[in-house]
């Protein structure tokens, strides 16, 4: 009996663990590290909540009713070939006053030629200029920050989802959207609405 013939095995190595592999005890020391670092973020400070506020009903909105104008509402809105006030006035049956804040005018301002008839709109005199502190010209953080930390007296114009989305969760504040179908105003959450 001879030997039996075994084939070389060329260039083999032994295997290691990559240093970023989970199994070793470093990593994850540091995988449990950003857990808790992820709970502790989870805390949630709910804040201070208006006193005009009667569960979600707010109390403190009526006549004449301040509507926080976004910009995509205000395009649609030529679009549909609807004056802002006098669609706003009989949607809500009293007077209205559209407040535009610069961060919403600045954008407009960005959007250029193709958007200057929604501009010439919002430098109507009939609308409320309200100035913004803060920095940037995202307006839909503006908008927001202004219906959470202000009084909550104002009405939401939109037709942006994700902005809609965000303010839904604020309790007492209403959102005015635009029906294509009926090429009217509609608001939903309003206290004293019927229900359907």
């Amino acid at each position: 009996m001879g030997k039996a013939k075994t084939t070389r095995k060329f260039a083999q190595v032994k295997r290691i663990l990559a240093p970023n592999d989970a199994r070793l005890k470093a990593n994850k020391e540091k995988a449990l590290k950003k857990a808790d670092e992820k709970e502790k973020a989870k805390v949630n400070n709910m804040p201070q909540v208006a006193s005009s506020l009667f569960f979600k009903y707010n109390e403190s909105l009526g006549p004449p009713y301040h509507i926080l104008v976004d910009t995509n509402f205000i395009n649609f809105s030529i679009q549909n070939k609807l004056e802002i006030i006098k669609a706003s006035m009989d949607c809500l049956y009293a007077k209205c006053i559209p407040c535009i804040t610069d961060c919403v005018m600045a954008e407009l301002e960005k959007l250029g030629s193709k958007f200057r008839i929604a501009l010439t709109t919002a430098r109507d005199p009939r609308f409320k200029r309200l100035p913004c502190s803060h920095k940037g010209t995202y307006a839909d953080d503006c908008i927001v920050n202004r219906v959470m930390q202000q009084h909550p007296i104002y009405i939401v114009a939109t037709c942006d989802r994700d902005l809609k989305k965000r303010v839904r969760k604020v309790p007492g504040i209403p959102i005015m959207s635009i029906v294509s179908s009926k090429r009217q105003y509609a608001v939903e959450r309003l206290p004293g609405e019927p229900l359907k």
